[in-house]
This record gives structure tokens, sequence and C-alpha cells, in this order.
């Protein structure tokens, strides 16, 4: 029978592997942009060694090179800023160079797959004909299927955030990004490169003068309907992301 000090070791021995293997929710270094993030505080997340932080001139991603894709973009509007988005669209996609071949999407990957190239921070946010170019990164677009891109994603999601924040009286943080289901390894795929297909898209709104946070949730699939928004506790459940550090909104 094991002694009552060799018990106490082997239980100090397992309590040292579960905290080793316990992930560690850390914000990823956007030093050079983190006005993007409310309380320049960005979120806080379980980072992978091919996560990258990206700062352009409207908004922050977040991107894995696991998906090719990223986590998360960030952006701060104002009724200013929606005032001076009414840049000519330019629909000239291309590939970041920061990142590294492997771990990015290419235009060839999209060719003929079915899904649009939608993006996170959409073109219409953008305030300068300089971030309206950024905005066609492939670093801040997700496979998106068209209908839902097009259609419910554009009209009840996109132009209804940008109808709130020119109604706000201050800045209003906007996060979008994919969630993978189950996981990211095990998500559909699309192209030579792998670029991954998320189940679901969200986006998050917290008006930083009412302190008031919700987020939009929706199945990424064409006949994908309205829904009423989830709670920002709710978002933080399903997607494992603390967004706002250090806030509590309603």
């Amino acid at each position: 029978m094991p002694s009552l000090k060799s018990l106490s070791s082997r239980i100090v021995f397992l309590l040292l592997i579960l905290v080793a293997c316990r992930p560690v929710y850390v914000a990823a270094d956007f030093s050079a942009c983190l006005h993007f993030f409310a309380g320049n505080n960005p979120p806080l997340l379980a980072i992978e060694p091919t996560d990258r932080a990206l700062c352009y001139d409207a908004f922050a991603v977040l991107h894995s090179g696991q998906s090719k894709t990223p986590i998360f973009v960030a952006e701060k509007l104002n009724k200013a800023s929606i005032a001076d988005a009414d840049e000519i669209r330019t629909n000239h996609f291309f590939t970041d160079a920061r990142l590294r071949s492997a771990e990015r999407a290419s235009l060839e990957d999209y060719k003929s797959s079915g899904f649009d190239r939608g993006h996170m921070a959409p073109a219409a946010d953008m305030p300068t004909a300089q971030a309206m170019a950024q905005s066609f990164s492939l670093a801040n677009m997700v496979p998106q299927n068209p209908d839902l891109n097009r259609g419910v994603w554009a009209k009840s999601v996109e132009a209804a955030t940008r109808k709130y924040v020119s109604r706000a009286s201050g800045d209003v943080f906007v996060i979008t990004g994919p969630v993978f289901s189950p996981n990211i390894a095990s998500s559909p795929s699309i192209g030579e490169g792998s670029v991954h297909v998320p189940r679901y898209l969200y986006k998050l709104v917290y008006d930083k003068d009412k302190n008031k946070a919700w987020a939009h949730w929706y199945e990424n699939v064409n006949t994908s309907n309205g829904s009423e928004p989830i709670s920002y506790a709710e978002l933080i459940k399903r997607t494992k992301i603390e967004f706002l550090p250090g806030l509590k909104p309603d």
C-alpha cells in the first residue's frame, strides 16, 4: 500500500500536468493599433504559434495560419467614420505578404469553390481610399456562403450596424469573426491551400458610452434567416474568447 507521502507526491504531479495542459489565455500583440479595442485591451484567448496580429489603417486582424482566415477582426466606428465611408469599392483582392505563404489563403483557393470571399471588416465601413483597398486583403476574408454574404448578413448585420453607429453618441467597437465546428482541423476546407470554412459567423457590437454589448450570430449557410442577437456572455461561452477584458457591458 503506497505511503501518504507517495500519494501526496502523485497528486502534486497530476495537478502540475493538468495546469500545464490548460490553454493559456493571452492577448495577441496589437501594440501598433490598440485603439481598435475598447479600453486599448485586445481580446483574451488561447494563442497558437501560427496566429499573427496584423494592423491596417481602419481595422486589426488576428489571423490563424491553421484556418488561413481571421480569428477575429476589430474596428472602432463612430458617426464621423461612417459619414466618411463613401469610397468607391475596389474589388481588388490580394494576399498579405506579411503572412507566410503556407499560412495564408490565395486567390486560387476561392476560385470555383462556391463560396464568396466574405469580408469580416466590411468594405462599406472604410473611411478612406487606402482603407478601402486594404479591406480586400484575404486576411480579412472567410469562405462565406453567397446568399448569406449578399443577403441577410449584408442587410441585417453589416448595414444595421452602420445605421446604429450613425446614431450613436460616441465610439462603437465592433469585432467580427468565424467559428469552426467542431474545430478548425475537422471543419471542411476549400482550395489546394485548405482554407477552412466556418460553421458560424458572429459580429459583436459594443457601445462604449452606453456600456452596452450584443452579438449577431449566423450559421454560414445559404438558408440563414434573421435571428435575435445573443448576449455578450453567450458569445463568450460559444467562442471561448473574452472580447472585452476588464469590461462588464450590459
